[in-house]
């Protein structure tokens, strides 16, 4: 099963996160290379969040990253939420 973590940043997100960006990136590659995640990136125009597309047996794959993210931690992350993603072309 799929999961898309939603993340709605604060403002002027871009700026504050040059001090977490790596361990960020770092966990990210991490979860990726487990097989984790899928693939994740920034919203852009405006850059108010983020969409992170886990697969696992259950949404605590994603929520487990969220919980442990440097940039939620930190206060970057206006609020999160997990959905399951029923997905009907393409996947594996």
């Amino acid at each position: 099963m799929y999961y898309i973590l939603f993340y709605k940043t604060i403002k002027n997100y871009v700026e504050k996160r040059a001090s977490y960006r790596a361990e960020h990136l770092r966990r990210a590659q991490e979860a990726y290379d487990h097989g984790d995640m899928v693939m994740a990136g920034a919203l852009a125009d405006p850059a108010d969040g983020a969409i992170l597309i886990f697969k696992g047996e259950s949404a605590a794959v994603a929520e487990n990253f969220a919980k442990n993210d440097p940039y939620v931690r930190n206060g970057l992350i206006e609020s999160w939420h997990v959905r399951p993603w029923t997905v009907v072309v393409g996947g594996q």
